[in-house]
């Protein structure tokens, strides 16, 4: 049986450096784990329960609803914007805690990681997307943690699946997250 992760990148730039680093996770996948990197996340209209009602959800949120509840856990990327969560990022986390209760983070297990340009790599931003997702009802592996600094001069040529260190410390976190989509499969 394969283990379905799906990615979430809070960032929208198509050169983006967090998105980059999901590619290579797509890529460094072990055997026995297929990763999908969502698309659309633009699209989603911000979080209104208004329009979250049954035959009324947008299309874009729908989509990804289902791609969430079909996957077995979750890898999300978080650059930092501001000191914190980027909004298309949140947004995505609102619109799957949703409906009360019975989310579709549902107790399936989440790792945070990302890269910034500062010197910590976006902690706090990846730290408020733990929260944000533990109250959504996932189970974040809180000790399963990559936070990558100075992306601007550290992938200004070379692409994360091409930094032999960045390679490794990846690889070992889609391997745990792997481990225990597994076993809540």
């Amino acid at each position: 049986m394969s283990v379905r992760i799906l990615a979430l990148v809070g960032s929208l730039r198509a050169g983006s450096h967090n998105r980059q680093l999901a590619e290579a996770a797509v890529k460094l996948a072990p055997e026995g784990a297929q990763i999908e990197l969502f698309e659309g996340l633009a699209e989603i209209p911000f979080y209104n329960e208004d329009i979250d009602v049954e035959g009324g959800v947008p299309a874009a949120a729908a989509k990804l609803r289902e791609a969430a509840q079909n996957a077995d856990g979750f890898l999300l990327f978080s650059p930092e914007y501001n000191g914190t969560i980027p909004a298309v990022l949140k947004n995505a986390i609102d619109w799957l805690s949703r409906p009360f209760g019975a989310g579709a983070f549902g107790g399936k297990p989440v790792v945070v990681a990302g890269t910034a340009f500062g010197q910590y790599g976006g902690v706090w931003a990846q730290d408020e997307t733990r929260k944000s997702v533990a109250i959504a009802g996932g189970k974040v592996l809180e000790d399963v943690k990559l936070s990558i600094p100075a992306s601007l001069t550290r992938f200004a040529e070379t692409h994360p699946a091409d930094d032999a260190e960045v390679a490794a410390q990846l690889t070992e976190v889609i391997a745990r997250l792997h481990d225990h989509a597994g076993q809540a499969a």
